[in-house]
């Protein structure tokens, strides 16, 4: 079965399973674990203009069917990263995309211009939804105004394909895609990390260095999958899905509720060799119910779609 994904732009995706932003790195960190150049992207850990230190520890906190982070976002800014990393990214043959953070609207500006002339970055995910720094991130993607002059600025400056990446933390997600649509983006991204807080009952404080954290895992599923259905009916542009895929028959749920193509993050901790095992099995899964390709699932469970026989009795469970 052919997985191809051809997204704007001319970004076309060898299958549509990319790595998530945060949980790879910038690829060698997983190298040895996942044939990197199998994937049909790698999303790399968020870049700022100069090196961020991140939140103070302790940064990470598992929870039931999840995990907590309070990262920050640390990074060694985007000069290292086009001087160390892109030249490993390049040589596996794997699209990249670029996650990109500031704390003003001038800093996403910058690090997307300087990313713009740089050879072998495919695409640009403007990262308008993280919870854990206290400036920028997750408040540019909480009011629609602000999160249109993110994109726009960014827009202005590069002809990148460029996706933007939402926050579950706010009441109406549409308006935010809406928002940023009109302002150029080709593609969203949805959801980042729900705001959580766990308590360290031993030491009687949060457990956490930042106080409060990002919640991913297998727990965020049913959020991501109703903001992806969401977003699919609010706007024309395609939509990478994420948020708990453990398996291909998430991805297929995702590809139902929308989706073009997904992202997988928080399972690689665990099991990392999880995405190719995903790319693997998800034609027999697409097969065993009844469906002939990726575009025809896409949005298959969407309102005033022509609906497809039911699977049978028998179908992949």
């Amino acid at each position: 079965m052919n997985l191809e994904v051809q997204l704007p732009r001319g970004l076309r995706l060898q299958n549509p399973i990319i790595a998530a932003s945060g949980t790879f790195g910038f690829g060698p960190e997983y190298a040895s674990f996942v044939d990197i150049g199998a994937l049909g992207a790698v999303s790399v850990k968020g870049v700022s203009p100069e090196p961020w230190p991140g939140n103070p520890p302790p940064r990470v906190w598992e929870t039931p069917l999840g995990l907590l982070n309070s990262i920050g976002l640390q990074n060694h800014g985007v000069e290292v990263f086009c001087h160390q990393d892109l030249p490993f990214l390049r040589d596996t043959g794997t699209k990249v995309i670029v996650n990109i953070i500031g704390h003003t609207v001038e800093e996403y500006q910058r690090v997307a211009e300087r990313l713009n002339a740089e050879k072998g970055v495919d695409a640009l995910e403007v990262n308008i939804s993280c919870p854990n720094i206290k400036e920028g991130g997750m408040s540019f993607g909480q009011e629609p105004d602000q999160a249109f002059a993110v994109v726009q600025a960014v827009r202005r400056v590069t002809d990148l394909p460029m996706m933007v990446k939402l926050s579950p933390n706010v009441t109406y997600p549409t308006v935010i895609a809406q928002a940023v649509e009109a302002a150029g983006a080709d593609m969203i991204s949805a959801i980042n990390t729900v705001m959580g807080l766990a308590i360290d009952v031993k030491r009687r404080r949060p457990a956490l260095g930042g106080i409060t954290g990002g919640l991913s895992g297998p727990a965020v599923k049913p959020v991501a999958l109703r903001i992806v259905y969401e977003v699919a009916q609010a706007v024309d542009i395609p939509i990478i899905g994420m948020g708990g895929i453990n398996s291909a028959l998430d991805v297929v749920e995702f590809l139902m509720a929308g989706a073009q193509a997904v992202m997988v993050g928080t399972v690689t901790f665990q099991y990392p060799n999880r995405m190719q095992e995903i790319i693997e099995a998800l034609p027999a899964v697409l097969r065993s119910l009844q469906l002939n390709s990726l575009s025809e699932t896409v949005g298959l469970a969407l309102p005033g779609r022509v609906p497809l026989p039911p699977a049978s009795e028998d179908a992949y469970e």
